[in-house]
């Protein structure tokens, strides 16, 4: 199973509230969860490379440098020829610039297209982008969930779910990432929906949206 569209969503929901019916009160409460999909390859896993560790508004105000420069959907190649004076004016971190760097030259010159990696097994996959200088787990997580639409992903390390988790299961404390993973192994093979679930019960909590851009 790959989750492409909204009715693969809803048989993923259907069986992970077969799996954990303890979901079924989220679920009710949630309403239709947020697909989020966008297309495999450079433009998506740099958009969320942009958006690690800052604010939505950060985020998305370099992201509207980068599409004014390179188009909507910026493709390696035309972000490995920018003049370094242009990329200077983006408002990357040296941190995320060899992020970008490294993904867009993995994506070019190989030995991985990021197209062609959204369909391999997830572990595979999670392997192969965390081996790119600057691409941690949570990057390559959410990369695979909403570009490659794999089913069967949580990223434990993700701060709004962690506080979803912990309102449901731990009282309202906070549990670490090792807890998560160990309680969402119930939710497999579809801990990619789980993972969507607890995202709406932390917007319904906090009345902000945490899902990755």
């Amino acid at each position: 199973m790959i989750i492409r569209n909204e009715a693969d969503l809803a048989e993923g929901l259907e069986l992970l509230l077969e799996r954990d019916p303890r979901l079924s009160v989220l679920a009710e409460s949630a309403g239709p969860l947020a697909l989020r999909l966008s297309p495999p390859g450079f433009a998506g896993l740099a958009s969320i490379i942009v958006s690690q560790m800052v604010s939505r508004a950060s985020a998305d105000a370099i992201w509207r440098r980068m599409t004014a420069v390179l188009g909507l959907r910026p493709t390696a190649e035309d972000f490995l020829g920018l003049p370094r004076e242009v990329v200077a004016t983006f408002g990357l971190s040296r941190g995320k610039l060899v992020a970008l760097e490294a993904a867009a030259k993995a994506d070019l010159c190989g030995p991985l297209r990021l197209d062609e990696l959204a369909v391999l097994p997830a572990e595979q996959a999670m392997a192969t982008l965390t081996a790119l200088k600057g691409v941690g787990p949570w990057t390559a997580e959410v990369y695979l969930m909403f570009c490659g639409g794999h089913p069967d992903i949580f990223p434990v390390g993700d701060v709004a779910l962690r506080i979803a988790v912990g309102a449901v299961f731990f009282g309202g404390a906070r549990p670490p990432p090792e807890a998560v993973a160990t309680l969402a192994e119930a939710w497999a093979p579809v801990r990619s929906v789980a993972a969507r679930l607890f995202w709406a019960h932390y917007a319904g909590l906090t009345g902000r949206t945490a899902l990755p851009r």
